[in-house]
């Protein structure tokens, strides 16, 4: 978790932050969450059972959470070639370290459209298999690329990064990774091939069921020592409670001494973690990042504290993260939503959460990141909060986003000029939906003219500036003294105020100042 050295740096334990991202790759995978931290435990265990020293341990650790990083490099080409949402984790996923024969059947498999006539099946298979077989080595590439990219900017050794060359190599040699075979794999990632095997075929049909599978596996993807060690543990090396959480059993087991992100090497980290959600369409690259820096510099016109900036810029960096759980042919599509697909939309916020608030550092940035999409009248998702939940951290990140992705291509409509964007986000401010002070911020930090936005209720500038001291618990003689008037005018705009927000008490005003953003 997040402490300070005695100079007052911050520092942030890196398996909290990996962790956090083996999250969200189970969410992407669409397997149960914590699959990726089984995986880690199972691969800890073995390498204590195999007696390997500390750095084989520590490389198949952080490999085992992160051994799916790159699933969103191919998102696009799987949406494509596989109808079903999860075809390939169903069908290609339990066989990716059988025999050839097996891998191949699966993924005929998962191309056929299981749930159609034969006939359309044998065609899909017939169409789309050659094409799956002879894009593979394309598909691993990109993967590689993308997991050494994301793990070194993450702070992992660059051992750790060099092991995704080999993560679809097998023991016989006959993998579709580079061709490395038998004991030219690295020992890490052969530790990593059996824990994440076991994991997943645990979940399946139970640990029984995983302890034959990689014993059958045994001298074919698997080095056969490591199998047969892990065959002859399993009961122990298994030993997971499926009613509690792994997470403090999975950091627990991390090596140590363990390792510690300080200073831009968080913002690196946090920054690839948005990164890896972007990567899911092209439509969607470097939307995080942008609306990052917009996001930061509106907050530093709305006289945000560094801090409070900086925690901004961050919410900004992993608030879309939970879109990896929704399926990119929904994120790919052109047309309207059905009624399950905007349901399923509506939730990438809440996933962003479930995600973000296992680990304390990144959960201090929820109540900004997961409430991207919420709106002061209540009409955002998912929880509908209104003006008093959200802080001006949330507002700000709320426009910088919609305004960011009104600008972007999108599969259902060409990208807004900056002006129709401006004038789009204006016009919600003026519904009531958007902090009009937000709106402001951000189109002034996107260089942008700041359209005329009626303040709530038709106050007036000056009754504004009343009604914002006035919520901050000044008496009228104070209004009077801080705005340079007589005590007699600052009563009656006082009196005008609450006639036009209808309300008769001072309470009544805090309150509708913070339904309407009216705070600062």
């Amino acid at each position: 978790m997040p402490d300070d050295t005695s100079r007052g740096e911050e520092r942030v334990r890196t398996a909290e932050v990996v962790a956090a991202l083996s999250l969200a790759t189970d969410l992407g995978l669409g397997v149960p969450l914590e699959h990726g931290l089984h995986s880690a435990l199972i691969a800890a265990r073995l390498c204590d059972s195999l007696g390997t020293d500390a750095g084989t341990t520590a490389q198949a650790y952080y490999a085992s959470l992160l051994y799916y990083v790159g699933c969103t490099a191919n998102a696009g080409m799987a949406a494509k070639m596989f109808d079903g949402d999860n075809a390939l984790t169903t069908y290609g996923v339990p066989v990716r370290f059988g025999s050839p024969r097996q891998t191949l059947a699966g993924m005929a498999r998962a191309v056929a459209s299981p749930g159609r006539p034969p006939v359309v099946r044998a065609m899909r298979i017939a169409r789309r298999l050659p094409r799956l077989v002879h894009e593979f080595p394309a598909v691993v590439a990109a993967e590689c690329d993308v997991a050494q990219m994301l793990t070194r900017r993450l702070g992992l050794p660059s051992a750790t990064s060099a092991l995704f060359v080999h993560a679809n190599d097998r023991w016989d040699g006959r993998g579709g990774g580079r061709g490395a075979q038998g004991d030219a794999i690295p020992l890490p990632m052969r530790i990593v091939h059996v824990a994440r095997d076991a994991a997943f075929q645990r979940m399946l049909g139970g640990d029984d069921h995983a302890t034959r599978a990689v014993r059958g596996r045994a001298g074919g993807a698997f080095d056969p020592d490591v199998a047969r060690r892990f065959a002859d543990r399993a009961a122990e090396i298994l030993a997971i409670d499926p009613h509690t959480s792994a997470w403090a059993d999975a950091l627990s087991y991390e090596p140590r001494p363990h390792l510690v992100l300080e200073g831009e090497a968080i913002d690196r980290a946090v920054s690839s973690i948005g990164d890896f959600a972007d990567l899911l369409s092209p439509h969607l690259v470097g939307h995080s990042a942008g609306v990052a820096e917009l996001a930061a510099a509106a907050g530093g016109r709305c006289g945000l504290p560094a801090e409070e900036i900086r925690a901004l810029r961050r919410a900004a960096l992993v608030h879309d993260l939970g879109r990896v759980a929704v399926p990119v042919r929904i994120w790919q599509h052109a047309g309207p939503l059905s009624p399950d697909d905007w349901e399923r939309v509506r939730l990438h916020a809440y996933h962003t959460e479930r995600v973000l608030n296992r680990a304390p550092f990144l959960a201090a940035l929820t109540p900004i990141a997961a409430f991207h999409h919420e709106r002061l009248d209540g009409t955002g998702y998912h929880r509908e909060a209104t003006a008093p939940v959200l802080g001006v951290p949330a507002r700000v990140l709320a426009v910088a986003d919609a305004y960011h992705a009104m600008t972007e291509p999108r599969p259902h409509r060409a990208p807004m000029s900056p002006e129709q964007a401006a004038e789009t986000v204006s016009a919600e401010a003026r519904a009531g939906r958007l902090d009009p002070e937000a709106v402001g911020a951000v189109l002034v930090a996107a260089g942008q003219h700041v359209p005329r936005i009626p303040h709530p209720a038709g106050l007036t500038d000056r009754e504004r500036e009343v009604v914002v001291l006035l919520v901050r618990g000044l008496q009228t003689k104070q209004v009077a003294r801080a705005l340079g008037i007589s005590v007699k005018t600052a009563d009656h705009h006082v009196q005008n105020s609450y006639r036009k927000m209808g309300v008769s008490t001072r309470a009544g005003a805090m309150l509708f100042a913070m339904q309407q953003g009216v705070t600062a």
